[in-house]
């Protein structure tokens, strides 16, 4: 890998805390939240309020993840993960 290049791949998934590398890690409890409503929402599919609770606890969690990973992320990549799952979920609910 050239200099530059190795540069480039360090700036962007170098931990800035540690300098591990990171793509990704165990979900944090938020993450998991998000994962089983949206589980539940899948396998159960509920009418009503139940499924319109489901809905708002995932997207909630997940809007509230993607945010943590802008404010908090350990790198530029899981900052721009953030961005862009923050992006989606905003324009989903615009959407409608």
């Amino acid at each position: 890998m050239s200099g530059a290049v190795r540069s480039g791949f360090d700036w962007m998934f170098r931990s800035r805390v540690d300098g591990r590398c990171v793509v990704g890690h165990f979900p944090n409890t938020v993450l998991l939240v998000f994962i089983v409503a949206a589980v539940l929402r899948w396998l159960w599919a509920p009418d009503g309020i139940a499924g319109v609770v489901l809905d708002v606890v995932a997207t909630v969690a997940l809007l509230v993840w993607a945010l943590d990973e802008v404010v908090r992320g350990v790198n530029p990549f899981r900052r721009m993960l953030g961005v862009g799952v923050a992006l989606i979920v905003v324009v989903g609910l615009i959407a409608g």
